[in-house]
């Protein structure tokens, strides 16, 4: 019986070894999944990741090696963890080497120069730029975000279904074992105009890299969720709120077009099913003119960044993409022809105000537990106002944070969160420092004066903690 047990015990322990039945197969730490509630990102090792990114939409085209280590050193040193950039704004594009992107127009033929790789060639076409660009941003920790073909091109009829297909297979196989990619389908375009190109892009990046987080850029006023909500390719959802002001929006009698207030695409986002999580992948830009197209226009300021990050956020987003006019298209004194108006070159503009303000987003969502977070506009028992007025909430079990934009006077239903008592603090979007008020009992209403009184980009964030 003795010798009959052993010999089980050791059959058991063979078969485990061979069907991997022992051992749970390892998960890269830096890759990026959704979260088990479907409503953030996180990392291969469990931990939080707060989008926090960068529209540098041309800089493959515009950017030399060295100016590009100098863009990417700068949004790793101000908290950036994503940039967004197009692999072709045009079919074909071209770099500042001259360099062609693909033969002939023709996406399905990328150019490519045989036996070439930036690591040991002088002489290297586009896509080893590209590859290099990618390289050194996840040497810093950052995640690029590749729209494969901006939209006007599928548009304009340059890339039809079957060349997408090939390309975008190219696309999959060229960077599927590089940590740092996301993709971004489409490109400032409606996934009704070309959609047949768009799924199969989708399908096909799904197919052959199924390691990478895949979404779709859309049209300024519209979401992904329009159209692919329940796409199989599609893991999380992204918005473009645009750059209209409210007297600008000429869509605000269409469904589900919100104009500023951004918040409102996040909410009907959080509400579809299956849950995905969402983002504002383009907000109004800081010093690009409102509306865009007319540069003697009023522009957005570091205010209207500001209150589109933490709108969108505490309104239930995973994260927050930041834009500059100049950074966006790497604005240089030669261009001949900048848009928008574009006025400072882009290695000035990365030190705008906007852009050195966003961390303390990140780092104020990133100071708390962060999984169970909800919106929870319950918590404001006052009014909640409307349009710059808009108080936005959203809390944990054991914390509640409040944004107004415009310094006005809060009234908050305490007894939401958890404890007896609760802390509550003013936490200063503009410099990221945080003023402790005091400690109340946790019931009731409590009223809330922000300093310096009511007046646009006077934002402030209450912060209640469980004592």
């Amino acid at each position: 019986m003795k010798v009959l047990l052993k010999k089980l015990i050791v059959l058991i322990a063979i078969c485990l070894s061979l069907f991997g039945c022992a051992k749970k197969k390892e998960v890269d730490p830096k890759k990026l999944m959704v979260s088990e509630n479907g409503r953030y990102l996180m990392t291969g090792d469990g931990k939080p990741f707060f989008w926090l990114g960068d529209t540098g939409w041309l800089l493959f085209n515009k950017l030399t090696r060295e100016e590009a280590v100098q863009y990417l050193e700068n949004r790793k040193k101000l908290g950036f963890n994503v940039v967004q950039a197009m692999l072709l704004h045009e079919v074909p594009s071209i770099n500042i080497y001259l360099d062609s992107s693909v033969v002939n127009a023709n996406v399905a033929q990328p150019a490519l120069t045989a036996g070439s790789d930036y690591k040991d060639s002088l002489q290297y076409d586009y896509w080893d730029h590209v590859d290099y660009i990618v390289d050194k941003a996840a040497e810093k920790g950052i995640y690029m975000a590749l729209v494969p073909v901006w939209g006007t091109n599928v548009k304009d009829k340059r890339v039809n279904n079957a060349q997408a297909g090939k390309y975008a297979k190219f696309l999959a196989n060229r960077y599927k074992d590089r940590w740092n990619i996301i993709w971004l389908n489409g490109g400032d375009i409606r996934g009704s105009e070309g959609m047949a190109v768009w799924k199969t892009i989708g399908n096909t990046l799904r197919t052959n890299d199924p390691n990478h987080l895949i979404t779709f850029h859309p049209r300024g006023r519209t979401a992904s969720s329009d159209w692919f909500h329940n796409a199989k390719w599609l893991d999380f959802n992204m918005v473009q709120s645009g750059h209209r002001r409210y007297s600008q929006d000429t869509s605000k009698n269409e469904k589900n077009h919100y104009g500023q207030d951004n918040w409102r695409y996040i909410e009907v986002d959080y509400a579809l099913k299956p849950v995905k999580p969402t983002i504002d992948g383009e907000p109004s830009y800081e010093d690009i003119p409102h509306g865009l197209h007319n540069i003697n226009e009023q522009r957005w300021t570091a205010s209207d960044v500001r209150r589109y990050g933490y709108w969108s956020v505490f309104a239930g987003a995973f994260g927050y993409t930041y834009g500059h006019n100049s950074v966006m298209q790497l604005y240089k004194l030669t261009d001949l022809q900048p848009a928008y108006g574009a006025k400072d070159e882009w290695f000035k503009a990365i030190n705008a105000e906007g852009a050195t303000q966003m961390i303390y987003l990140k780092k104020l969502m990133l100071s708390r537990p962060y999984f169970d977070r909800i919106p929870d506009q319950s918590l404001i028992a006052g009014n909640n106002g409307k349009q710059y007025n808009k108080l936005i909430a959203t809390r944990g079990d054991n914390y509640a944070m409040v944004y107004t934009y415009n310094g006005n006077k809060m009234q908050i239903t305490l007894g939401k969160i958890k404890g007896e008592k609760v802390k509550a603090s003013w936490f200063n979007p503009r410099n990221g420092e945080t003023t402790v008020i005091a400690e109340f009992k946790n019931q009731g209403v409590g009223d809330f004066n922000p300093p310096g009184g009511e007046k646009e980009g006077n934002d402030w964030v209450l912060i209640l903690d469980s004592v």
